[in-house]
């Protein structure tokens, strides 16, 4: 049994509906957990001792738990209520965090790190998909924009705070903080309705990865490996004085970017957003290869013009595949494109920039995005 939308409701919007709005207060309790401890537990690594490698280790041996949970998620998706997976999230998350308290020996970080990566996994395979499940079709773009802003806005708040708060209050007390907020956030789940899968426009229902999804999916984990790129590595191309300023303007931008495409792709159709967003994240990464070539100022246009095309890209992207499949199944591939991409371009762009220098390698990656521009054009069934 799924939740159902009764035709007198269908022009409430989504956040005239109480599912939905308790979703978005226990995704950003979740979230706000994740990412208190991203710049935190290298820190207590190296204070108890460890290297740098074994310091990102931490976070490392975290994402890979998380992908091969969400691999696990379509089938798990059709077997148990939407709730009850996300709420195993949240705890999964939030109840182990206090045990780092305990050592700062890498054996107990990272069996810790590894629980919290099925936790953070659970979680974010489950809150795409009950974007899809809790509002009707039509306003699924809305939706996943406002799910992106609760995604997105602890990004923004936290991950300076949890360095600053180490400082304060030290990393037992703020362990426990980052442990009770997901913990906390799981009573919100209480109020919401029961939800399992709705069947997909086409009416099949599938848990392995269907070809209509591949244009979309590549479309996302190319801008999603640019993202990565620029994240570890903005800072190091442009001079030092700016960095900080571009970096916030890649976030904001980001999420405004999803948030405007959620607003304008329901009522304009989604393929006519993606293809603006995709140049508009190709003209992003020109404009930071004119920014690592002496020309610092630029990066901030061109940060914000690469954040504002990867949000948009991050929406559209992800009602599509909900257009094609199952909830479950789109959510997954649509997070491996996401964290995969990320990691990618983490390690594609250093190789790079060792190969050929920092403007060679944002144009390289402008001219990736720009090949995808086709697949954006595609036709609409396709993607």
């Amino acid at each position: 049994m799924r939740v159902s939308v009764e035709p007198r409701e269908r022009n409430r919007t989504p956040l005239q509906r109480s599912s939905f709005r308790l979703l978005l207060v226990a995704t950003v309790g979740g979230f706000a957990g994740y990412i208190l401890l991203m710049p935190v537990l290298p820190l207590w690594a190296v204070a108890g001792g460890a290297g740098e490698v074994a310091a990102g280790a931490t976070n490392a041996v975290f994402m890979l738990i998380t992908v091969i949970t969400q691999l696990c998620m379509p089938w798990l998706l059709k077997r148990i209520d939407h709730r009850i997976a996300f709420g195993l999230g949240t705890l999964f998350i939030g109840l182990p965090t206090p045990l780092y308290a305990l050592s700062s020996d890498m054996w107990l970080l990272l069996g810790v790190s590894s629980v919290r990566g099925i936790g953070f996994g659970l979680l974010t395979v489950t809150g795409a998909a009950l974007v899809a499940e809790l509002v009707p079709v039509e306003q699924r773009g809305r939706a996943a924009g406002l799910y992106g802003l609760s995604v997105g806005l602890p990004n923004v708040a936290f991950l300076p705070v949890g360095v600053w708060l180490t400082q304060q209050i030290g990393f037992a007390p703020l362990f426990w903080i980052a442990g009770a907020l997901p913990v906390a956030a799981t009573a919100a789940l209480f109020g919401m309705s029961r939800v399992r899968s709705r069947e997909p426009a086409g009416g099949s229902r599938t848990t392995t990865f269907p070809l209509a999804l591949v244009p979309s999916w590549t479309v996302m984990t190319t801008v999603a490996i640019g993202a990565g790129g620029i994240v570890a590595f903005l800072p190091l191309a442009i001079d030092e004085s700016l960095a900080p300023a571009a970096l916030m303007a890649f976030g904001a931008a980001t999420m405004l970017g999803r948030w405007g495409a959620g607003q304008l792709g329901d009522r304009l159709g989604q393929r006519r957003i993606l293809v603006p967003s995709v140049l508009l994240s190709g003209l992003g990464a020109a404009l930071l290869a004119v920014a690592a070539s002496n020309a610092d100022p630029v990066a901030l246009v061109g940060a914000a013009a690469f954040g504002g095309g990867f949000g948009a890209v991050q929406n559209t992207t992800l009602v599509m595949m909900f257009d094609r499949t199952d909830s479950g199944v789109a959510s997954t591939a649509w997070n491996i494109a996401y964290d995969a991409g990320q990691g990618l371009g983490s390690l594609g762009f250093g190789v790079l920039i060792v190969l050929s220098g920092y403007p060679v390698t944002f144009v390289i990656m402008a001219v990736l995005i720009g090949l995808c521009t086709p697949l954006a054009f595609g036709r609409r069934q396709q993607l």
